[in-house]
């Protein structure tokens, strides 16, 4: 779907079929309108959000925009091979153990120095998950569809893997209220003092929220008696010049795209597609997919769908779950898998039913021939928090 209605292209990489909000659509075209916007790209998992919508790239030159990304700067996921085999997998004692993961633990501070991360008033919160959205899963592939693909994925068939979804917790957010206090949602040029203070703190909470998910992923796999190896690391919140990768991963030069002047890509709900391969996951009761980006890059903002996206709200999914389901039938999902979520209202929100079709999501990307699937990987325990504390 194209638009001429903007200075900026439109376009909507999800088959007519598939459902989208009229409210994603119109935050799409009403961010389009924005000074020096080139294209708004959004994905089959769009959604509302708080003024821009989920599930969205944005291109502009030589501006920025850090309301359009919102507070969890760097949130992303990161997946991680396990010495793990499927065959051990002992789920219903993995589910009983207490992972800790919403909790600070003793060796924050000297991490955060391995990582060449300064302390901050957000020390406590490194390696930790976070709530909303955010897990730690362990997963065990499902289906192979391109062997020679992934191969280079580094998994194999048998092997256990550990996906990571989680952000920069309460320190993307106060760069954010910070911003916003000195300049509310006005854009800016990127070499203007506020523009490169902005992008300074932006890049440090972006460097952070990787760090924490390879933390996480090490507290997690530590009290399975595995040993991991970070194979990808996808980055949903962020603004990058084109072709840009995220700070842990090395500098590249930016490009052009054919604008006219520095491009930035401004993604809220949306993967860099500037990898081998790309993990979109479902929900906690449907497949992930490991996918190859196949697209020129330019057409779609160099960016992928993040996910599957909300179906319902957080209210409406509380409402629905409780009419439809018991605490104890959302803690085993349909495929088999464990959830640990002692957060009543938590584990409504975060229902399977509350997200869009994942099965739906890929097929709307390889119609549009961005992505090819590689495998699919099936959740076996998903953690996100015990009610009782320390």
């Amino acid at each position: 779907m194209n638009s001429q209605l903007s200075s900026a292209q439109v376009r909507l990489f999800a088959a007519a079929t598939s459902w989208i909000e009229g409210e994603a659509l119109r935050q799409l075209y009403a961010t389009a309108n924005l000074d020096g916007m080139r294209s708004a790209v959004g994905f089959p998992d769009l959604h509302p959000g708080k003024g821009s919508p989920v599930g969205a790239a944005f291109v502009t030159e030589g501006i920025i925009y850090p309301h359009l990304i919102g507070g969890d700067i760097g949130c992303g996921m990161a997946l991680f091979t396990t010495d793990l085999p499927r065959r051990n997998a002992r789920l219903d004692r993995w589910a009983s153990l207490r992972f800790d993961l919403e909790h600070p633990f003793a060796e924050a501070r000297e991490r955060l120095r391995d990582y060449g991360l300064d302390s901050t008033e957000f020390d406590d919160a490194f390696g930790t998950v976070g709530g909303g959205n955010h897990f730690a899963e362990l997963q065990a592939v499902e289906r192979v569809s391109d062997a020679e693909a992934f191969a280079k994925v580094g998994l194999s068939k048998e092997q256990l893997a550990i996906l990571i979804h989680s952000g920069s917790r309460g320190l993307g957010d106060s760069i954010l209220r910070k911003h916003v206090s000195e300049h509310a949602g006005r854009g800016m040029t990127a070499d203007s003092e506020a523009g490169k203070e902005y992008l300074r703190t932006h890049d440090i909470a972006v460097q952070w929220a990787e760090a924490n998910r390879d933390v996480i992923a090490q507290r997690f796999a530590g009290l399975l008696d595995a040993d991991i190896e970070r194979r990808w690391d996808g980055c949903h919140n962020s603004i990058t010049r084109a072709g840009s990768p995220s700070p842990l991963n090395g500098d590249r030069a930016g490009v052009r795209g054919g604008y006219g002047e520095e491009v930035f890509i401004h993604r809220k709900g949306a993967v860099n597609a500037d990898s081998e391969f790309v993990v979109i996951p479902g929900s906690r009761g449907s497949l992930a997919y490991i996918v190859k980006p196949t697209g020129d890059g330019e057409s779609h903002a160099w960016s992928l769908a993040h996910g599957a996206g909300r179906k319902w709200t957080r209210s409406d999914a509380r409402q629905r779950m409780r009419e439809r389901f018991s605490v104890d039938e959302l803690t085993q999902t349909s495929l088999g898998g464990r959830v640990v979520c002692e957060e009543r209202d938590l584990l409504y929100e975060e229902a399977p039913a509350a997200y869009k079709n994942i099965e739906t999501v890929i097929a709307d990307l390889v119609d549009a021939g961005l992505v090819s699937v590689i495998a699919t990987l099936r959740p076996l325990l998903t953690y996100k928090t015990r009610k009782q504390k320390r």
